[in-house]
């Protein structure tokens, strides 16, 4: 039964979302729009609709539940991520793969070239080049320096190496978007 306990707690601490203060910042303000204004919002359509009479075939009435409890999941959701968080720092050494820096990584196997940010887990978008810090190929080169070669782990048994051609210390400008759930 401890040993059970022991693993659980493993488990919990690696779902805990890693975040950063702009991270906690951001979805604070996400929260407090949800709020004031989408919450205000939703149960004014929903009122609205439920005054156009009966509710069994009024469509827009259930659409504008559904929307209304969308967004009280949201709120819940976003919650629930901070009270779990952990905050972690956006620094890093200059000379070294870290948060928020632009890497330019060479594919040994396709013989290819690309360029990635590195972003926490609840920014990265692949289709625009924001690679999650809890990705494989995130995990692998963080840390890492210019020139190193680095194995990225898909699993137990695939894998390929990449070279760090270039490192950028970028900046988080906030316009990156919070994932849905």
């Amino acid at each position: 039964m401890v040993e059970f306990l022991l693993d659980f707690g493993k488990a919990v601490n690696k779902m805990r979302e890693k975040l950063t203060k702009k991270d906690v910042q951001k979805i604070e303000a996400e929260i407090e729009h949800r709020k004031l204004v989408v919450r205000k919002e939703a149960i004014e359509a929903v009122k609205e609709a439920r005054a156009h009479g009966d509710l069994s075939e009024n469509f827009e009435y259930y659409a504008a539940k559904k929307d209304k409890n969308k967004n009280e999941s949201r709120i819940r959701y976003l919650e629930r991520m901070l009270k779990t968080a952990e905050i972690i720092s956006e620094d890093s050494k200059d000379d070294e793969v870290g948060l928020n820096n632009t890497v330019c990584l060479y594919f040994e196997d396709d013989d290819e070239t690309d360029t990635y940010r590195i972003v926490t887990s609840i920014r990265g978008d692949s289709l625009k080049n924001l690679i999650s810090i809890e990705s494989p190929i995130g995990k692998a080169i963080m840390g890492h320096k210019v020139n190193d070669r680095v194995y990225v782990k898909v699993n137990d048994s695939i894998g390929y190496y990449v070279v760090i051609k270039s490192i950028e210390n970028t900046q988080d400008d906030g316009n990156d978007k919070i994932k849905s759930f």
